[in-house]
């Protein structure tokens, strides 16, 4: 082959420069269209471990039940012995939901402070949100939790109908349909009984005024996880959660 010949092939096997952006082109619209089918893959498992975590709780408190005489914990005491003490803000919610003296309780159920947080939360704008987080002692570097326990929200004396400190299933379900509270619900059974979730503060309430950035802010977008007495736990989509976290 002659060296004339042997430069015309390099130069039939060369892209040209149109060529060139056509292909950086089509890899900018295929990364436009997959980036957000990825985006919502992490989320999804993001999701479903949040959902592992709840059921795990729900099996380490029927674990203490087991224990305990089929009763539920009351451990008051360190609801306001915790970091912060009872409900250290003004605004919503407007009683304190939040978790580390369960995650002190049933430490021996799950030899794991991990479980306590949803992985969609780090990084996100509910982070470090006081009605959120909370420390489970004062020392430095202390797990924290992220989940709230509804139902376990006050610590008055004598415990009040809508709250389950040291009642039984039984009892649970009789003091809360009794109640009459919209919140808690009218159970028939402990299927009925939310007492654990991810954060989230709907649109629609009107204390969220006071922080605008989080109304209807949530840890999944457009509902949550939530945990049942009955230790089953479950997708729930919420129409006031629409905003991202």
């Amino acid at each position: 082959m002659t060296a004339g010949g042997f430069v015309n092939t390099l130069m039939r096997r060369a892209f040209t420069l149109i060529e060139l952006l056509v292909v950086i082109a089509i890899i900018a619209i295929l990364a436009a269209i997959l980036f957000p089918v990825f985006a919502a893959a992490k989320e999804s498992a993001k999701k479903t471990v949040c959902l592992s975590n709840l059921k795990q709780i729900g099996v380490a408190m029927e674990l203490y039940i087991n224990d305990f005489d089929q009763l539920l914990p009351d451990r008051r005491d360190l609801k306001q012995a915790t970091p912060g003490g009872w409900k250290p803000w003004t605004s919503w919610p407007t009683s304190d939901p939040r978790a580390a003296w369960a995650a002190t309780v049933f430490y021996p159920y799950l030899q794991n402070y991990d479980v306590w947080t949803c992985p969609s939360v780090g990084g996100s704008r509910l982070s470090g949100v006081l009605q959120v987080e909370q420390a489970i002692s004062n020392d430095t570097n202390a797990p924290v939790t992220r989940y709230w326990m509804w139902r376990f929200d006050q610590y008055a004396n004598p415990v009040p109908l809508d709250d389950l400190w040291g009642k039984s299933i039984e009892q649970s379900v009789s003091d809360l349909d009794a109640a009459k509270n919209p919140q808690a619900g009218y159970p028939n059974s402990d299927a009925d009984i939310q007492i654990a979730c991810d954060p989230y503060f709907p649109e629609t309430t009107p204390t969220i005024a006071v922080e605008p950035s989080l109304s209807g802010a949530s840890v999944h977008r457009g509902g949550r996880n939530q945990l049942m007495l009955d230790s089953h736990a479950y997708w729930l989509r919420d129409p006031r959660l629409n905003a991202m976290q």
